[in-house]
């Protein structure tokens, strides 16, 4: 079984309840990981959660089975979450669609792989597997996506707003879909007692918008300006922005990167590519000038590493959170001065 973001939503029931194994992938790494999260809330029995890592399921391939396949402590329901890259996975995937006896629900969420990775390609053509590739939104998607997050919620609001959550949420529906949350919970609001909101009470409950918070940031180090550096990492410190969501911004930004890279070709040009996206409101114009700077720095095997480091980068903080601060600065630090024009 195969998806995409524009029919997953109305093939996930289904894979819910057929499905054993679900693989995640794409440069979206926020959409494949809220389309994880959708796929649990549509188990019957989710159970208990066990999450493993890609690097420790390569080491040891025959893990995933094993964990599959055992009894949760308490004796309960279980699935498994895990974080890959690439076709970390596949090899204890392998092993665990060759093993006998019954397995709880495996969901992969990889970032650096596509479906027409190895991995997915063992798994397409199963009935027991879905495989789901995500690409990074635009704003026009991300805000239906919160137009249908706030009437399943109850709220009752209009396209401007919808829009800006999804601005605010730097196009992230994980994001989004906590400040509609948090907005249905203010107003306690409900399908069966939904509630209008206009744009006092999302000042009044949401989050700060990207310029206010991760963007700047993004915006200096990519484009390699390493003197803004030392006040935006102390802007980070004061205003105690999470670690792992500005990296996710980082990688969101990069993955759009990317995208534009391949539309641009080697010899493309730049400009061209960047105004016909714009007309098509795939970028927001606010972001022209930033876009075209970065793609000025990024592009072929430089734009590839900076992809690996942003994974490495992501690994790090999750395995070491308290320290993760730290980590987020020194890699931002040498990614500024990877992008910094030569002298």
């Amino acid at each position: 079984m195969k998806a995409t973001q524009k029919d997953f939503g109305t093939i996930a029931q289904r894979a819910a309840k057929e499905c054993s194994v679900f693989f995640f992938c794409g440069p979206d790494e926020a959409g494949a990981s809220a389309a994880a999260t959708k796929v649990v809330s549509l188990l019957d029995d989710p159970g208990e959660r066990i999450e493993l890592a890609g690097a420790a399921l390569r080491k040891d391939p025959v893990l995933l089975g094993d964990e599959a396949r055992s009894g949760s402590l308490f004796g309960s329901s279980r699935h498994i979450m895990v974080r890959a890259s690439g076709d970390e996975a596949m090899a204890a995937l392998q092993n665990l669609l060759d093993g006998t006896g019954d397995a709880c629900p495996v969901l992969v969420v990889a970032t650096s792989a596509t479906d027409k990775s190895r991995t997915a390609k063992l798994l397409e053509k199963r009935d027991d597997a879905l495989v789901a590739m995500f690409w990074p939104p635009d704003l026009r998607s991300v805000t239906s996506s919160v137009r249908t997050m706030a009437d399943s919620a109850g709220l009752q609001l209009n396209g401007d707003l919808a829009e800006r959550i999804a601005r605010a949420a730097g196009l992230d529906v994980r994001l989004a879909q906590s400040e509609v949350e948090k907005l249905a919970l203010y107003l306690d609001a409900s399908p069966q007692s939904p509630r209008s909101v206009d744009p006092a009470m999302l000042e009044e409950i949401g989050a700060k918008t990207e310029d206010d918070g991760f963007m700047p940031v993004v915006n200096a180090v990519l484009a390699g300006e390493v003197k803004k550096l030392p006040a935006e990492l102390h802007r980070i410190h004061e205003l105690s922005l999470n670690p792992v969501g500005l990296l996710l911004a980082f990688e969101r930004r990069v993955a759009q990167l990317a995208q534009l890279s391949a539309k641009i070709g080697p010899r493309g040009d730049i400009g061209g590519v960047i105004q016909a996206e714009k007309r098509a409101r795939r970028i927001f114009w606010k972001d022209e000038r930033d876009l075209s700077v970065q793609l000025r720095r990024w592009r072929g095997k430089k734009l590839d590493r900076l992809m690996t480091k942003l994974v490495e980068l992501h690994r790090a903080l999750l395995a070491n959170s308290q320290s993760g601060e730290l980590l987020l600065s020194q890699g931002l630090a040498e990614i500024a001065r990877a992008a910094a024009p030569r002298r």
